[in-house]
């Protein structure tokens, strides 16, 4: 009935708002246009038209945003769309229909979504390669170059002996090395004798890397991966997303380039969507040895004109295959037909900032519009996903098995933290957990720790009155460095080590919990000869921190790899035969219904970098809740009844997948204007929605109140109906508008 309602509208409607050609036009002002009788029915949101312009009427390409029924001024003054131009862009046009949908999707504005979508609207100066040619027959060329050495002209003499028949000279090689100045070469190309050509140089996040092909042979279960995801790809009308559940280690990125090569062949393009800035250099380095120049990346590492770039060579058709994180998926590619998310697990996916879009429904949602398909590949699928392939919405496909004949899944051993207390043991590292990491340093074979914390100390207390040592501007406790800094993870703020408690001035201040660099000292102190690498956000600062100690560790120059959470996902080290979680429950216990799925993944993914090739691995999981499921499932790497126990949970409580539920989140400088608006909204949705059908829980006081000076107050909605949830952010858009007043005071929305 929606969708019959909405072509309706759509014949009815009589003016459409647009949005002028975002390499001519100001993306923060929109127009209104008449639609004329002949153009009736053919508009819809995204499509490209033509529309005068100003006073002297001239013909611009705009974009349609939205079909209107009533005119937002004088009806006399609003002039007529002129027609369609044969040389629509489809790119453009596309990318502006889906900001169209997550305008409707996430309740952000269309401004907000287009600047999303549209991430090379702002041009970047090109890298210009001069190069000198002969603009003369070999004859008169001759004559001329002989009469300057009669005139013993000595640096029109170097030039022009220097320049090939057939071949160019770079510009900067005359000034290095000839060393001819401007004024020469200008003078020669008055004269005619060369031409100075200039060619725009797209930059090259590959730089010069050598390429080192690579042929790989599947196994009889990659095949039949392969064959089944072929077979829903070569269907005729809208192809279900599929979800590629594989093992750690079963090859699932061996599956995704057999799909690619298939694309090639079919002359369409695939983006590739990768979690973490670190998972960059090993995943783009496997695509590169098997597709080439066709490959490109991008990532928030790349200056802008790179990013700009490789946008760019996407739209002109010079790329096959765009890798990259989550807004990768907006790469303008003219002809896609397949979008892979590797991970698609991760919490990565989705956008901390509005619009808060998770890049697998976008996905999703922008091939059904090019008749595409989306491939979801994870060992350890989001409870949406599996929900949707037990749904038969989603189409699964199975990998239950290592890609390596002798590789098989690492023994997992889970050691209570509790027991090793009472047994006397009060260092960080278990007694099998000492033992395991001694044994790969006699063998020669590597090891990874990883922990849920950077820094020194997780946090800093004091001794005499318990009061802990907190950011100023953020409701966080500061986390010590070794460097005796005391540093917030959210803003940034740093202050020296404190002497005294700020509270109680006692001088009994410490450091408690275990931070990643005080897992590094002790791992230095109980092993001196073994090498160690740190690898957390203040290690990997630099453009290229996170490729070179992944290199480093790759090429076996170190024995124990001491991280976060990134060191553990994706990575493929054929040494690695021990890796340690340390505090593995952390993630259980903090404020997000989501926290045993992601305690499950976590673990079952930190247990997979082990083991991969013929050597067999282990994994030491330290906790102090091993009875927990999540840690149990994880031990047994067993997704389906996690996801069995998981999914009961859901249900019972009433969570995502099973409900629609949303976030919606009150910020501002002023505690008290945060607080108040907060109340007003959730007053106007109560009065206004049926409460059997949408549940307004709240408002509150954020999990972290204050960030950055900033107050925060949320409160959710919960409804079993998507169209009630829309109802809702419709009401809240209209409140919006109504307090549009306060500007002080900020209200965002995430869908979950």
């Amino acid at each position: 009935m929606q969708s019959d309602r909405g072509r309706h509208n759509q014949l009815e409607a009589r003016y459409a708002q647009v949005i002028l050609d975002i390499t001519s036009g100001n993306l923060d002002k929109t127009f209104q246009y008449r639609i004329p009788d002949e153009l009736m029915g053919k508009l819809k949101p995204g499509i490209q038209v033509l529309v005068p312009l100003g006073k002297s009427n001239r013909q611009v390409k705009a974009y349609v945003l939205e079909l209107e029924e009533k005119p937002v001024c004088e009806p006399q003054r609003i002039k007529d769309i002129l027609s369609l131009p044969p040389d629509a862009v489809a790119v453009e046009s596309q990318l502006i229909r889906l900001a169209f949908w997550m305008k409707r999707q996430y309740g952000a504005t269309m401004i907000q979504c287009l600047k999303t979508v549209l991430p090379v609207a702002k041009k970047v100066k090109p890298v210009e390669k001069k190069e000198i040619y002969r603009n003369l027959d070999s004859e008169a060329y001759e004559t001329f170059l002989a009469e300057c050495r009669r005139k013993k002209q000595k640096a029109r003499v170097r030039l022009l002996e220097a320049i090939p028949k057939e071949a160019p000279v770079p510009y900067e090689i005359v000034g290095q090395k000839l060393h001819v100045t401007a004024a020469v070469i200008r003078s020669l190309e008055q004269k005619g004798v060369i031409r100075v050509q200039v060619k725009t140089v797209a930059r090259n996040p590959f730089g010069n890397r050598k390429r080192e092909e690579t042929t790989l042979i599947l196994n009889p279960v990659q095949q039949k991966a392969v064959t089944e995801l072929l077979d829903e790809l070569h269907k005729q009308g809208k192809k279900r997303p599929c979800l590629l559940y594989g093992i750690t280690g079963s090859g699932k990125t061996l599956v995704y380039m057999e799909l690619i090569e298939e694309m090639q062949k079919q002359g369409k393009q695939v983006i590739v969507l990768i979690p973490e800035i670190a998972l960059t250099y090993q995943t783009v380095m496997r695509f590169y040895s098997r597709f080439g120049d066709r490959v490109s990346f991008i990532n928030s590492r790349l200056s802008a004109g790179e990013r700009y770039d490789q946008f760019l060579r996407a739209k002109n058709g010079e790329l096959d295959i765009m890798i990259g994180p989550r807004s990768a998926v907006f790469t303008p590619f003219p002809n896609l037909g397949l979008i892979i998310i590797d991970e698609e697990h991760e919490g990565a996916y989705k956008s901390e900032m509005t619009p808060r879009y998770h890049a697998r429904d976008v996905a999703i949602t922008r091939a059904s519009m090019c008749d595409g398909m989306v491939v979801l590949g994870s060992a350890t699928p989001s409870m949406e996903s599996s929900y949707q392939a037990a749904g038969g919405k989603f189409r699964l496909v199975q990998m239950n098995r290592r890609a390596r004949e002798d590789a098989a899944l690492p023994a997992v051993h889970v050691v209570d933290m509790r027991q090793e207390l009472m047994a006397g043991n009060k260092n960080m590292f278990s007694r099998l957990l000492y033992e395991k990491l001694k044994e790969r340093l006699e063998r020669g074979e590597q090891s990874m720790l990883f922990l849920n914390r950077r820094g020194y100390a997780s946090f800093i207390s004091c001794r005499s009155c318990g009061e802990a040592i907190k950011c100023p501007h953020c409701d966080v406790t500061l986390t010590l460095h070794r460097n005796g800094q005391l540093r917030c993870h959210y803003c940034g703020y740093t202050v020296p080590m404190v002497k005294l408690c700020p509270s109680c001035g006692s001088p009994y201040v410490a450091g408690f919990g275990t931070g990643t660099q005080k897992v590094e000292e002790k791992l230095k102190e109980l092993f001196p000869q073994a090498r160690i690498l740190r690898m957390d956000m203040d290690t990997t600062q630099g453009k290229n921190g996170h490729e070179s100690i992944i290199a480093a560790f790759a090429n076996e120059e170190a024995d124990i790899l001491v991280g976060t959470q990134m060191i553990v996902k994706g990575h493929d080290f054929s040494r690695v035969t021990l890796v340690g979680a340390l505090a593995a429950d952390t993630s259980l216990y903090t404020s997000d219904f989501r926290a045993c799925e992601r305690t499950f993944q976590l673990l079952t993914q930190a247990a997979g970098r082990a083991g991969r090739s013929s050597l067999p691995g282990e994994m030491v999981i330290q906790t102090y809740k091993p009875e927990h499921y999540s840690i149990q499932t994880a031990a047994s790497q067993d997704y389906r009844e996690f996801y069995r126990e998981e999914i009961t949970y859901r249900k019972m409580m009433h969570y995502p997948p099973c409900t629609c539920m949303a976030e919606i989140i009150f910020s501002s400088l002023s505690e008290a204007n945060a607080g108040q608006v907060s109340k007003e909204a959730a007053l106007t949705l109560r009065e206004k929605l049926d409460s059997r059908r949408c549940q307004v829980l709240g408002p509150a006081v954020a999990d972290i109140g204050k960030i950055n000076d900033v107050y925060y107050y949320h409160m959710y909605l919960r409804t079993a109906n998507r169209e009630v949830m829309n109802q809702a952010l419709e009401l809240l858009n209209s409140f919006m508008e109504w307090t549009k007043c306060r500007k002080d005071v900020m209200i965002q929305f995430d869908i979950y």
